[in-house]
């Protein structure tokens, strides 16, 4: 497997120009699948605190740049859709965000809101002991309790530091959504139609905007959120 990655053949969501050079940095193994954003990009690209990787990974071995809560030190460690960083130096805190045509996007949040984050729940399953473990979009899985009304389509944000649940948002009609793929991904609304499509496909959203314009898109690519995740906390 090629340890280089062409700038032409990134993902939408990677905030990189595309016809500035041949290569970009190739992402880690790690959360988000291929969507994920090496933090260098994050780092030099996007916020400009680095110039090249040597910068970036000195940078990171003083252990002040934390993503939902944890130190890094990996320069290629992905980042994505929702993930909380944090620059404890400059005292500075981001959420990754869906922007402008599914480019990966930074909202600056303050230090209460970078103690936790939203994930949207793909997946739920029932486990040995009787729990139930849900899978979030990232990769990332949680056991709760069986009993707790968790769907998939929901989201929850989690705690960072002791990956308590602190609250849960339904996936249902009158939702606040965010598209976070497709040609209205970064468009938020509300959800004003679920549209159940028989068979393996998926089924459709249709969502209203404020401005009457609205949108329509197909499930997996709304997330619920509610109206503090779409700007600035400060």
């Amino acid at each position: 497997m090629s340890n280089h990655q062409k700038r032409l053949s990134v993902p939408d969501s990677w905030p990189v120009e595309r016809k500035t050079a041949t290569f970009t940095v190739k992402a880690g193994a790690g959360p988000h699948g291929e969507d994920g954003v090496p933090l260098l990009i994050v780092l030099r690209d996007v916020l400009g605190y680095a110039d090249n990787r040597k910068e970036a990974r000195y940078a990171l071995n003083e252990d002040n740049v934390l993503i939902n809560g944890k130190a890094i030190s990996d320069e290629e460690r992905p980042v994505g859709m929702f993930d909380i960083l944090a620059f404890t130096e400059r005292e500075e805190y981001y959420r990754v965000f869906p922007g402008e045509g599914g480019r990966l996007a930074l909202t600056a949040i303050d230090p209460d809101a970078a103690q936790s984050k939203l994930g949207k729940i793909v997946t739920k399953t029932h486990v040995s002991g009787g729990d139930v473990q849900l899978g979030l979009h990232d990769g990332e899985t949680l056991i709760v309790e069986d009993g707790q009304t968790y769907d998939a389509g929901d989201s929850i944000v989690v705690g960072n530091e002791d990956g308590d649940v602190v609250a849960h948002f339904e996936y249902e009609e009158g939702a606040l959504v965010t598209a976070v793929d497709g040609a209205h991904a970064g468009e938020v609304g509300e959800i004003e139609e679920i549209q159940v499509t028989p068979g393996s496909a998926q089924n459709n959203v249709i969502v209203s905007q404020d401005d009457g314009e609205g949108f329509e898109t197909v499930e997996e690519y709304v997330v619920v959120i509610d109206e503090n995740f779409t700007g600035d906390d400060e």
